[in-house]
């Protein structure tokens, strides 16, 4: 009886994460086709940090890659930022294993970290800006046309909120951009994918996981109260996150304030009557959620084998 219990709870595991992983790579490919991030005969340059997100990302790619109508290479790049007990066998010997091209960067951040940031302070802003500048060069050396990060739904979302309550613009973490050295493109392949579902296929693809001992251990960045936020708010109202990521593709410039990309001094009535126009002097919509918005990003073609 016990081995009947225990086959049918694998059979639903294995169904399970078979259903994950379609998931992962549709949602996946279909960011890259919405944003033109992947064309023919790119070299992606995949940003390993050997956290979930940056494992769920290669493994994603490499899947896609036999799989997509176009042709591209991957190369995956872990900067060592010498922290204290980083162990630094354990990204060389899982990308070995994968038959990958790979390539590690030794730079001694944490110590110029540690040294200019006072103690008590948060250090992902000077971390941020020299991994971006090592990571950059590394680009360019390796000839790569791409630069793959694995930020997440819940990380665009997060920087969409950041931004309003601690920055007082609307600014979230674009899916695709230039870098600021006008040199690179940056994309951001799992825009469309949540954070439970790669916690999820990491564990079930068992990636060795390396905890981040500089910032990730900070428990006062606000980035951490944030995220926790809005999953307390997906908990109380599943779907919250999903339509807060749909809304930052969804903006109606004639509805919000900003003077510099809408002309409100200037308009004036046409006399002709706009079915999708402002109801002036009606109640606000306690739900505030419209029958027609789109659900999400909608599946497409660009999975088929290539012939």
């Amino acid at each position: 009886m016990n081995d009947l219990a225990a086959g049918a709870r694998e059979r639903k595991h294995a169904f399970e994460m078979n259903k994950l992983g379609k998931r992962l790579h549709r949602l996946t490919g279909q960011a890259i086709v919405d944003f033109n991030m992947i064309e023919d005969g790119d070299h992606v340059m995949v940003c390993l940090s050997g956290g979930k997100d940056s494992y769920g990302l290669l493994d994603i790619l490499m899947g896609l890659q036999r799989r997509a109508p176009v042709s591209f290479t991957l190369v995956a790049v872990n900067l060592d930022q010498k922290q204290p007990g980083f162990p630094a066998h354990v990204l060389p010997e899982y990308l070995k294993g994968l038959d990958i091209p790979f390539h590690i960067e030794d730079q001694d951040t944490y110590s110029i970290v540690k040294k200019l940031v006072p103690e008590g302070r948060t250090m992902c802003s000077l971390c941020s800006r020299l991994r971006r500048g090592i990571l950059y060069r590394v680009a360019g050396e390796l000839g790569a046309t791409k630069i793959a990060l694995g930020h997440h739904r819940d990380d665009i979302v997060v920087t969409m909120l950041m931004n309003m309550f601690f920055g007082s613009r609307l600014k979230g973490m674009p899916p695709k951009l230039v870098s600021d050295d006008g040199r690179h493109t940056v994309i951001r392949p799992l825009a469309y994918v949540a954070e439970k579902d790669l916690a999820a296929w990491a564990e079930h693809r068992r990636f060795p996981i390396i905890p981040c001992t500089l910032c990730g251990s900070q428990d006062n960045l606000q980035r951490v109260q944030v995220k926790k936020m809005i999953h307390d708010w997906e908990r109380q109202y599943p779907g919250r996150i999903d339509n807060m990521a749909s809304a930052m593709g969804n903006i109606t410039l004639s509805h919000m304030m900003d003077r510099k990309l809408f002309p409100f001094t200037t308009i004036r009535p046409g006399g002709r009557a706009d079915p999708a126009g402002d109801k002036a002097f009606d109640e606000d919509d306690e739900g505030c959620a419209s029958p027609t918005a789109p659900a999400g990003p909608q599946p497409v073609q660009w999975l088929r084998e290539r012939g």
